[in-house]
């Protein structure tokens, strides 16, 4: 005979977050997350990869670390400490590196070393939100940083900063997405860059560099990452490969000293990361990164081409945006009183999956009428059908756009 189940909500510990919903499969039209385009995928030159690799050094999956260590497996960190120099400016050896299981991982072990209850961050107006919800799970205040169509503002970050020394707060770090903004899409200028470097020296507050989309930059040219300018402990800087190879593999890095990596190992108590990630981007990469990044900006571009041209025709002038430097998100606003939270409840019964801005921002009202839209994952074909049942569902809810498909309602 069976027994009765065992009461777990009797014994859960307070202050848990609240259950997350069961996963029942994307929605017809996901424009949401961070995920890829899936027929770039180069699964054949991965599966030669892998093999290649495990043939070769397979017999290390034995040890803990691949015989490398526990900042992980050396040939990617080698591959890394290369297209670092080459494509960003940043002069560091691979054991100033730290294989960690997604930038995620990279974000928490900054933060359990930085940050504590009671302490302050500053961090841009629009956001990742992963970044957001980890500071105020920590106890920690957030100041809103300004943006513009660059980035982030330079005479209000000074304005901040130094309105927060009179009060006698030294926040933690400054966080910034500098090359290609989540969710603006925007790349800051060099002369910013030296501004930002500028301050942050003046007021003795370190910054905290996410590059986790630089590789996606259209043309490929981009600035010198900030920590390639400095090449200090000045910036700690965090990439990924979610967004140039694939997101499911959960491989990001952090580059700091060994001052600051000894001390985040201290705190990365998973007994390493994904080991056969590791082997396979090492080996793929090496041969193949820069000609699949090259063939996946095509991609990418294609399709925000194709849902700027949807969003033109469906929602008119009602829909407002910078076209994005790279990436693989356009930031939208919508006229002033739309609430997008409520539009992408509505929208999700549609089919259509968007993120409402306040959850990108850390100033919730400036977020309120703009909404994150990912466009790498759908077909072109997908995201013109998407957008269009976004208008009808956005007009008959909200009353916007006035006019969709050229067609007045109402």
């Amino acid at each position: 005979m069976a027994s009765a189940p065992f009461d777990y909500a009797t014994l859960f510990r307070a202050g848990l977050p609240a259950p997350a919903a069961r996963w029942n499969g994307f929605p017809a039209y996901n424009f949401v997350g961070g995920h890829n385009d899936a027929a770039t995928m180069p699964v054949k030159d991965m599966v030669d990869a892998i093999t290649r690799v495990l043939e070769r050094e397979g017999k290390t999956l034995a040890t803990y670390g691949l015989e490398s260590g526990p900042l992980g497996y050396r040939p990617l960190r080698d591959f890394l400490a290369a297209k670092l120099e080459r494509q960003a400016g940043i002069t560091c050896t691979a054991d100033e590196i730290l294989i960690t299981s997604g930038s995620l991982q990279g974000l928490d072990l900054v933060n359990q070393l930085l940050v504590g209850p009671g302490d302050t961050v500053i961090i841009e107006q629009g956001t990742y939100g992963g970044a957001m919800t980890r500071v105020n799970k920590l106890g920690a205040r957030i100041v809103c940083a300004p943006l513009d169509s660059d980035g982030l503002c330079m005479t209000s970050l000074a304005n901040i900063l130094e309105d927060l020394k009179a009060k006698g707060i030294q926040p933690k770090y400054i966080y910034t997405i500098p090359t290609i903004q989540n969710p603006t899409g925007s790349i800051l200028p060099e002369d910013r860059r030296r501004e930002l470097l500028r301050l942050s020296a003046a007021y003795g507050v370190p910054i905290f560099e996410d590059e986790c989309y630089s590789d996606l930059v259209w043309d490929g040219e981009r600035p010198p990452a900030l920590r390639g300018m400095c090449n200090s402990d000045q910036v700690i800087f965090v990439g990924s490969f979610s967004k140039s190879i694939a997101p499911a593999l959960r491989v990001g890095y952090v580059v700091a000293s060994w001052d600051i990596l000894s001390r985040m190992l201290a705190c990365k108590t998973d007994a390493g990361s994904g080991a056969l990630e590791q082997m396979l981007l090492a080996e793929y990469c090496t041969r193949h990164f820069d000609a699949h990044v090259a063939r996946i900006r095509g991609t990418l571009r294609a399709k925000l081409d194709a849902l700027v041209e949807a969003l033109g025709e469906h929602f008119g002038t009602a829909a407002e945006f910078e076209i994005p430097k790279g990436g693989i998100f356009l930031w939208v606003k919508l006229p002033d009183g739309v609430d997008t939270t409520k539009l992408a409840q509505a929208a999700l019964a549609a089919g259509v999956a968007i993120n409402p801005g306040a959850e990108w921002a850390t100033d919730p009202d400036w977020g309120r009428c703009r909404l994150r839209i990912c466009f790498a994952n759908p077909p072109i074909e997908t995201i013109r059908k998407g957008v269009a049942v976004l208008a009808e569902v956005a007009h008959r809810e909200l009353g916007v756009p006035s006019r969709i498909a050229n067609v007045t309602r109402g």
